[in-house]
């Protein structure tokens, strides 16, 4: 595994922080109606992406999530300026305002997606893993899913054939207790997720989502086994949320002291914590971090603003081949 630095925790700390006041302002801009349909934040599971990313080929490896997909790509080395324009519905975001808050994807960068259905793409990470593999291209496909996706009926079918084919894939359920607002133990007769991989004879195991180190050490080894061949890895990784299941969430579910009691264990501060106590940075040099970050979040926020709204044809040029649109009633 790459070794864990005083640059690595910095690192950390900067990335992290910006992915949170990344989305920390979509949720400002939500409520002023500039970003529209749904909004799935990511606040509170910063480690599991920062560990995964430390693990990881990006230059080689690929990924694919669900809808609470924002922070994913950026870490993958996009424009993260393209992403808020995306979801501000402009021309210049990542599928040219087209997909929105849950189709974030960039085939440069080996991000495909952000998915709106739930489950839909676990047989698609397996089915990129398999193209890896027949292409013998050396690449490992990470594959996330909340919680309540592993209730779906395509998790077993693609577990069956990765397992059956040794597909270079790590399956990871990033657990944050909820699917939705239905807590993991109302939904199956165990909360131990990982145990699923059982089944399957499958490798699996726990892993604390909320300390990055953590994290990047159990996918090092996962993608490890999976680029030599040995097949895939079911991880269940456990974090925590801690907005709403998306910003219409009212949360009647889970009470004002637990969410309290979590944000102890913000990774976030997790990190800062070491990086004061190892003394590999000062107040000063945090607050400089700060800055950049605050700046960085102000630059998205003016490219999104000032980008413009796709062209009408845009839409139908993505959906018809033929440029007179023969099933139209009307003109453009």
């Amino acid at each position: 595994m790459k070794k864990i630095t005083k640059e690595t925790y910095l690192n950390w700390y900067e990335e992290m922080l910006f992915w949170r006041k990344f989305e920390d302002k979509l949720a400002q801009v939500y409520i002023k109606q500039k970003v529209r349909g749904f909004l799935h934040l990511y606040n509170g599971q910063e480690a599991v992406l920062a560990g995964s990313l430390h693990a990881m080929e990006l230059g080689k490896d690929r990924m694919i999530t669900a809808y609470r997909n924002h922070v994913q790509p950026i870490g993958m080395g996009v424009d993260a300026k393209k992403v808020m324009a995306e979801l501000y519905g402009k021309g210049t975001g990542t599928s040219q305002g087209l997909g929105g808050s849950m189709h974030i994807f960039s085939k440069e960068h080996r991000f495909y997606g952000g998915h709106g259905i739930v489950g839909g793409q676990i047989p698609l990470g397996a089915g990129l893993a398999f193209a890896d593999q027949y292409f013998e291209r050396d690449a490992v496909t990470l594959t996330f899913m909340g919680d309540g996706a592993t209730r779906q009926g395509a998790l077993h079918e693609a577990f069956n054939l990765a397992m059956l084919w040794k597909l270079p894939v790590v399956f990871c359920v990033e657990n944050n207790g909820y699917a939705m607002g239905t807590s993991v133990a109302r939904t199956a007769n165990h909360t131990d997720i990982y145990k699923l991989g059982l089944g399957y004879e499958m490798p699996c195991k726990p892993v604390d989502g909320m300390k990055p180190e953590v994290v990047a050490k159990e996918m090092d080894e996962a993608i490890a086994r999976a680029r030599r061949g040995d097949g895939p890895t079911f991880l269940e990784i456990r974090t925590y949320r801690y907005r709403g299941h998306s910003m219409s969430d009212a949360q009647h579910y889970r009470t004002k002291e637990e969410v309290k009691k979590k944000q102890e264990e913000d990774p976030i501060s997790y990190v800062l914590n070491k990086i004061y106590e190892k003394k590999w940075a000062t107040e000063d040099e945090i607050k400089k971090i700060d800055k950049r970050v605050k700046d960085r979040v102000a630059e998205c926020e003016k490219f999104a603003e000032e980008s413009d709204y796709p062209a009408k044809n845009v839409m139908y040029d993505t959906v018809y081949e033929q440029e007179d649109y023969p099933f139209l009633s009307h003109k453009l």
